[in-house]
């Protein structure tokens, strides 16, 4: 059953009304200004909870990495020290189960796949048309964060990412991030400015994400991090990653890194 004629919505059509012109320009302005746009209680509470459930019952399939990489994921420059901001390395560790382990009738794929979401994103991000992954792991990822698991700081290589909270720990967990630091496009990697958040001598923001919440985020940019989670309740995200062309698969190389496996 597609998420668009379904008569129990997995989002809350009333508060986000997603095909609805105005609030997708209010919702394109939000972003453009602040790099970010947060819409609390997007998923409706049966759906976190079902959704939760799922990942639950799922934590055993998760394929679990602890990376040591430099903010710019890319591989050393040996035209610097190791110390150099540009190859210094943070530490990043989560689990994660791919989109062929979620359910055919989960509402994580209803929503992928549906046409509103799918033309509300478009509007929103300034993209003529979003596809799906042609490989079979990396459209819908379901991540967990357990006791001391972080993401460290990095810029995304892509230009926008979409996440949702499906469970929030006790403690840490927190998303911060310093926005427009680089410039990619001009090749302006901003190693200064980037040594000093590395050094904690610069101001960050703190996003407040509750469970249900949508959170779309251009990160190429923007260096950010996921801190620490304290307690013994795993956060839960789930990250749907889309393409503005047919027929891209994650390379091989990055699905045997981030899945332990091709397909």
């Amino acid at each position: 059953m597609s998420l668009d004629r379904q008569s129990s919505p997995v989002f809350n059509v009333t508060r986000h009304p997603l095909g609805d012109p105005s609030f997708q320009s209010r919702c394109k302005g939000l972003l453009d200004q602040h790099g970010v746009l947060v819409l609390d209680d997007f998923l409706t509470a049966a759906t976190v909870a079902a959704i939760r459930t799922e990942g639950q019952q799922n934590q055993h399939l998760a394929y679990y990495t602890t990376s040591d990489h430099n903010v710019y994921l890319a591989p050393a420059d040996p035209d610097y020290d190791l110390q150099h901001p540009r190859n210094r390395l943070v530490s990043s560790s989560k689990g994660c189960i791919t989109t062929d382990q979620i359910a055919s009738d989960s509402a994580l794929r209803q929503l992928y796949k549906s046409e509103v979401f799918k033309a509300f994103l478009c509007s929103v991000l300034g993209e003529q048309a979003l596809y799906e992954y042609a490989d079979p792991l990396s459209s819908i990822n379901l991540h967990y964060a357990a006791e001391t698991q972080e993401l460290g700081w990095h810029y995304d290589n892509s230009s926008f990412a979409i996440t949702l909270l499906i469970q929030k720990p006790q403690g840490g967990g927190e998303f911060e991030y310093v926005r427009d630091v680089r410039d990619a496009s001009t090749g302006d990697m901003a190693h200064v400015a980037t040594g000093k958040i590395l050094d904690g001598r610069v101001p960050v923001s703190r996003l407040q994400i509750e469970e249900g919440s949508l959170v779309l985020f251009r990160g190429q940019n923007s260096m950010h991090r996921v801190t620490p989670t304290q307690g013994d309740v795993t956060r839960m995200l789930v990250v749907l990653a889309y393409n503005n062309r047919p027929g891209i698969s994650l390379s091989e190389s990055a699905r045997m890194t981030f899945y332990g496996r091709l397909g």
